[in-house]
């Protein structure tokens, strides 16, 4: 998936009408991507990647790409940061966030929140519109929806916000500043706001790597696959969101005119259920997926609640459908990969990396 030629979802994909571009959070897991992806679709573009240190090497590695990639360091993107670096930019795209942590440590969490992502992409934001940006693109998080959805009813750019924690509440708070910003600016500075639930694919951390761990090691031990998950009895719908199609559709939205000024649910278009996802992954893997059984959901959240994991046990039982048909009848975007084969990609590169540190699977 990464450091291999990348196919246009689209037969129709405009020339961008921008020469110099901004990326925050060049070298976090989107970003990275990103850097990749611009540089192998169009050379001519001059790319500005805002980073918290200089790279000590390259990072977009064999890349024999012609595109000028500046990596400008940036100790923090808060809301007193200075962006003399805006001057000649005409679009921005920004990725840098305090993204969903699961164990706050934080006193006052929604703070922290604020400062880091309402706060730091509207003073991003106010400077790019005085500098002259022609477009700024957002990367904000399907939390700013909920949490849940019921079954079959996916969450859709019409559904109203309703976050429940900081970090969705910050992200909210972010998109509502943005688009303040960009109507007092008239027509100069339109934004794209993107709202993803969780994005997997090569190097990917948190629940996703978590999950590909656990069927690694499951079918891994010495009894195979003899030990079995209480998680057989689970039959929700959850969406998620490929890095490669998220990318994708970054690209598309930079040189869209219809993207202007408009807020896009995306997916990959296929739901799993959290038994079908070990599955995917488990086939993925080419191993034999992990035996399950059934407990009831309720019970597995009852004891959640008791063991202070109400929250990752819900992810595990409850649904959560995004519905991402405005992306595809607007911009006539379609994700150029299926959930299957990324998720396959997914898990071969994870036990790629498990091999390469040693690690027994």
């Amino acid at each position: 998936m990464t450091n291999s030629s990348f196919s246009t979802s689209s037969s129709n994909l405009p020339s961008p009408a921008v020469g110099r571009i901004l990326v925050t959070g060049a070298t976090g897991f989107v970003g990275r991507r990103l850097l990749e992806v611009l540089t192998q679709t169009w050379p001519e573009l001059e790319i500005l990647a805002a980073v918290r240190s200089l790279p000590s090497k390259a990072i977009l590695e064999g890349s024999n790409s012609a595109s000028k990639v500046k990596y400008v360091a940036l100790s923090d993107i808060g809301p007193n940061t200075e962006w003399p670096i805006l001057l000649g930019v005409d679009a921005v795209i920004h990725l840098a966030a305090r993204t969903h942590v699961m164990r706050e440590s934080a006193p006052d969490p929604l703070a922290v929140y604020r400062h880091a992502n309402t706060a730091a992409t509207t003073n991003l934001a106010q400077q790019a519109a005085a500098a002259g940006v022609k477009r700024f693109i957002f990367l904000s998080s399907i939390k700013v929806n909920g949490e849940e959805t019921l079954l079959g009813e996916a969450f859709s750019e019409a559904s109203p916000p309703a976050p429940v924690d900081p970090y969705g509440i910050s992200k909210l708070e972010a998109e509502e500043g943005l688009q303040k910003i960009c109507s007092e600016h008239g027509s100069h500075m339109d934004f794209v706001i993107i709202r993803v639930p969780l994005i997997y694919g090569p190097r990917v951390k948190a629940n996703f790597r978590k999950l590909m761990d656990l069927v690694a090691t499951q079918s891994g031990t010495f009894l195979g696959n003899l030990i079995p998950l209480p998680l057989g009895g689970i039959h929700n719908k959850r969406s998620f969101l490929a890095l490669d199609n998220l990318v994708d559709f970054i690209r598309l939205a930079i040189a869209h005119p219809k993207a202007a000024n408009q807020l896009f649910l995306l997916a990959d278009g296929t739901d799993f259920s959290t038994p079908a996802l070990i599955q995917m992954i488990a086939k993925g893997m080419h191993r034999k997926p992990p035996l399950l059984f059934s407990i009831p959901p309720g019970l597995m959240l009852y004891l959640g609640s008791m063991l202070g994991t109400k929250a990752a046990v819900q992810r595990l039982v409850g649904s959560l459908q995004v519905n991402s048909t405005k992306a595809h009848t607007l911009l006539n975007w379609q994700p150029p990969l299926k959930a299957e084969d990324a998720i396959a990609l997914t898990a071969q590169a994870f036990l790629a990396e498990r091999k390469q540190v040693g690690q027994s699977t």
